[in-house]
């Protein structure tokens, strides 16, 4: 029974995401609706319906209100349910082609850093509003790199990205699940490198795109590096710890120029002598 119950899942998700569907198509068709006038056009019962509209509503595509003017029962005001701006970015649009056409007309006469300048306008208000919820979640802007990407990520859900933040070995990572203009930035990759130092400034620290979804990648994921560790000196060895190791002596010229800094200073038993210098 369990089993069966497993397989039907998937069918029942499916056929309350087709329902939910044509619950908003008739929302954007016909307006605002009570929950009976839903029920009666899509021949299901007012409970059915409700239970639709309840998940709508908890995703952000419905809004319910109190139709003024208007009385059911006991002189209670009927409820109306209408589409929000987020219900209604969920229908097909025509932006992404108007936006593609005047991003071409602006690389045509005058180049892709044109297309970088438009880029960066249109992100600066989303930068403002951003910077503003960082600012006053970090004490006046403190605060390290990884813990203002944890307030970034919720600013940017705001914003529609679908953001999240988490904290790795070297750093952070903060991933946009959704990016609106994915489309366009997939002919104008501009709008990637825009938004990435809008991120970096953010955050307040160089940061590396390591993903886009313009890209074809399922999510856009920037990495936040972490503080740098130091020694019990103080001292950084984040550097040091990158650099590669000493060059070895081509096979046949092992006696030639040996540097004298280049010796190990500690030997084998079978080794106890420097070679003179």
């Amino acid at each position: 029974m369990e089993s069966l119950a497993v397989h039907l899942r998937p069918s029942v998700a499916a056929d309350d995401g087709r329902t939910r569907a044509r619950v908003t198509a008739l929302l954007l068709e016909h307006g605002a609706q009570t929950a009976a006038e839903l029920a009666t056009r899509l021949g299901v019962s007012p409970a059915a319906v409700r239970r639709h509209l309840d998940a709508l509503v908890a995703a952000g595509r419905v809004e319910e209100w109190h139709a003024p003017g208007t009385r059911r029962g006991r002189g209670r005001p009927a409820r109306l349910f209408h589409l929000t701006d987020a219900g209604r970015s969920a229908f097909p649009h025509a932006y992404d082609d108007l936006a593609l056409t005047a991003l071409r007309h602006v690389a045509a006469h005058g180049g892709p850093e044109a297309v970088r300048e438009v880029a960066e306008q249109q992100l600066s208000g989303l930068e403002q509003r951003c910077s503003t919820a960082v600012e006053r979640a970090t004490s006046d802007g403190a605060g390290a790199p990884v813990d203002r990407a944890q307030v970034l990520a919720a600013a940017l859900t705001a914003e529609g990205y679908a953001a999240s933040a988490s904290a790795i070995s070297s750093g952070g990572q903060l991933c946009q699940h959704h990016c609106p203009v994915a489309h366009v930035a997939a002919e104008f990759p501009q709008l990637c490198e825009a938004e990435t130092e809008v991120i970096g400034r953010l955050v307040g620290t160089h940061v590396q795109r390591l993903a886009t979804i313009a890209h074809g990648d399922g999510v856009c994921t920037t990495h936040i590096p972490g503080p740098v560790p130091a020694d019990a000196g103080g001292r950084d060895h984040t550097r040091t710890g990158n650099r590669s190791a000493p060059a070895r002596p081509v096979p046949g010229e092992q006696g030639a120029r040996t540097p004298r800094t280049a010796q190990s200073t500690s030997f084998t038993p079978t080794n106890r002598e420097r070679t003179p210098a």
